[in-house]
């Protein structure tokens, strides 16, 4: 990837070329779409750059290509951070580029499930308005962003069976687990060029303002996967007589509550993303199947 002049514009302006820019960068030259990307220390031939949300210097942004969408890769929290960072942009690029943000689905919390139809929550259902990145969120939304809300990356390095030792350590830490949503940083990536493809399209922008769940349109049952991965033994983790006995605990929650089988039934998992709107919307769907 080429590093852009200031003077070059493009399709895409990737802020925060990390883990997703890798399985995006590789869809954008086959579908024509020009771009760009940050990174902090500008490896890779990528720009350098770093929000500093307490700064109004305008010089990191000079150094950016002017773009048709911009998109945030990293967090934004709280009041003031989008708009500062829009502002500082506009101040040198002009009005015009489109935002997109990679947001969080934790914002749809118990609280929003108990409100919601058989504990669903969609784009439609209550939210924690005090959450630190929803509050950003609606900020960047209010002056025309798209957030993409996500749910549990993997793919790549991100393989979700190493992160059970970190998740849950006790039979009681499992007992308290209902479901999860995973979304595959392939699946990402295709989200992200169709919303940037719509954003770049003449015309009304009716995806604009939108908050979108980003999931594979599977709920997971935490029993079941502690079952699945608790049994197994990883290179890259403890030998299988130091592990704790995940599937033992498992076993024993399952005689104490009376569940007959895994996964267990939707209504005892708890809160759980509806995630077809986005996927219905913009007529893509899920390639990468279900997390194994």
């Amino acid at each position: 990837m080429l590093r852009p002049s200031p003077s070059s514009p493009v399709d895409l302006l990737i802020l925060g070329a990390g883990w997703t820019s890798t399985f995006l960068i590789p869809l954008l030259s086959p579908a024509h779409v020009s771009y760009a990307a940050t990174t902090t220390s500008g490896h890779d031939d990528t720009i350098p750059f770093r929000f500093d949300p307490k700064s109004t210097e305008t010089a990191p942004y000079e150094r950016l290509p002017k773009a048709k969408v911009v998109l945030v890769t990293f967090p934004l929290v709280g009041t003031g951070q989008s708009k500062r960072i829009v502002g500082l942009y506009e101040s040198i690029h002009g009005k015009g580029a489109k935002w997109i943000q990679l947001g969080v689905t934790s914002i749809w919390d118990e609280k929003s499930a108990r409100a919601g139809e058989g504990g669903w929550a969609d784009e439609n259902s209550p939210y924690d308005t005090t959450n630190e990145r929803a509050i950003a969120e609606d900020e960047l939304r209010g002056l025309g962003g798209v957030v993409l809300d996500l749910s549990g990356l993997y793919g790549g390095e991100r393989v979700p069976a190493r992160w059970l030792e970190r998740v849950v350590k006790t039979k009681e830490e499992v007992r308290a687990k209902g479901c999860v949503h995973f979304i595959h940083g392939a699946d990402v990536a295709r989200a992200i060029l169709a919303v940037t493809e719509r954003l770049a399209e003449d015309g009304p922008k009716w995806i604009e303002g939108r908050r979108f769940i980003i999931a594979d349109l599977h709920v997971y049952d935490w029993w079941d996967l502690t079952m699945a991965w608790g049994g197994k033994k990883d290179e890259e983790t403890k030998g299988e007589e130091d592990r704790p006995p995940y599937c033992k605990w498992v076993g024993e929650l399952m005689v104490e509550t009376g569940v007959k089988a895994l996964p267990r039934a939707p209504e005892l998992l708890g809160r759980k993303l509806d995630s077809r709107k986005f996927w219905s919307e913009l007529g893509v769907w899920p390639q990468q199947g279900r997390l194994a």
